[in-house]
């Protein structure tokens, strides 16, 4: 392999080229009995796992700076990005995580200090489109989720989710039946909704009513034990984010939005109990809540203080009791 690569030597740039043509054929002649086809294929995997050399480096070699700067700059020249994640689905699955690799690692490489992966994917917004409905795509969702996730670290591309339609999607993707998929798809959506914490927060500000209206309905009321556990965990990582004190606020205000809390507490599941209590409390702590909130908190004060006190953690957390007999006092004490 070492004497190939030697006698033929390639710049980044090149191989990117190569890379693309290769891409190109592959799509172009769908036909898997194609002997010229399988020829391409194996170079094609060859072509991809020297990319994924180049951007990662190995045991023996570190990247270099200049090579990994050739290689992006060409690499979102010539679109070959968007040949890779379209032809994707026609390559085999070891191409695949590698091709994936070498997405992911292209939305981190800087040219010039920018982050040029951020620039072409403003431009090239479909390709988006393309990375949120691979979820419907139950062979290569895994592939398309850490793709997209890598985008997102891009302030430009969560918002554009966010202002999409797209956003809603995750909403379906995360009650997916497969189990891999469905996790993988909270993931996505815990990345999307806390990474940008500006874009978030105005993004909140404006969408409240049906955001939450999903969320609550779709989520932390859904019957499966992953995705009702993970939307609760979100929901408090959420509200906690100080970028987020208005939403927080509005949503600790709500009578509806305090009995689901409510009845999550009351779960069978230990982890699903702890994660609402950290929503809960916010409840509680609200200086100024709405006399509707009070009504409740009285009428189930009994119940409430029942519950609180067989709350407990498997390990011994000092925050969590300190926070537990804080809200026990404060519940003690209205009337």
């Amino acid at each position: 392999m070492k004497g190939l690569f030697k006698s033929k030597p390639r710049t980044p740039a090149e191989l990117v080229r190569q890379t693309r043509d290769l891409l190109a054929y592959v799509d172009a002649n769908p036909n898997p009995r194609n002997g010229k086809r399988d020829d391409k294929m194996i170079e094609l995997c060859k072509n991809i796992r020297e990319l994924k050399f180049i951007l990662y480096g190995n045991n023996e070699a570190e990247p270099v700076a200049d090579s990994c700067a050739q290689l992006t700059q060409e690499f979102f020249r010539e679109n070959t990005l968007r040949v890779l994640i379209v032809c994707l689905p026609k390559l085999n699955l070891e191409v695949q995580k590698d091709a994936t690799q070498v997405v992911a690692n292209l939305q981190r490489q800087q040219v010039n200090s920018r982050l040029i992966a951020a620039d072409y994917l403003e431009a090239n917004k479909d390709l988006l489109d393309l990375l949120i409905s691979g979820y419907e795509d139950m062979d290569n969702a895994l592939h398309y989720g850490l793709m997209l996730r890598e985008c997102i670290r891009h302030q430009c591309v969560a918002r554009y989710i966010l202002e999409s339609d797209q956003v809603n999607k995750f909403f379906d993707y995360i009650q997916i039946p497969n189990f891999d998929i469905a996790a993988d798809a909270i993931k996505t959506f815990k990345e999307l909704m806390t990474r940008h914490k500006s874009t978030v927060a105005e993004y909140l500000s404006k969408n409240f009513d049906c955001f939450f209206t999903e969320f609550n309905s779709r989520l932390l009321s859904s019957p499966n034990y992953l995705t009702k556990r993970a939307s609760v965990k979100l929901l408090g990582d959420m509200l906690l984010e100080r970028s987020n004190s208005r939403t927080m606020v509005r949503y600790v205000s709500s009578k509806d939005n305090l009995i689901i809390l409510m009845n999550l507490l009351r779960e069978s599941s230990k982890n699903i109990q702890n994660e609402a209590f950290h929503v809960f409390k916010l409840f509680v702590a609200n200086q100024n809540k709405p006399p509707e909130i009070i009504t409740i908190l009285i009428a189930n004060k009994r119940k409430l203080l029942l519950l609180l006190d067989n709350l407990k953690l498997d390990k011994e957390d000092e925050q969590f009791e300190a926070d537990k007999a804080q809200v026990i006092g404060e519940i003690a004490t209205l009337h």
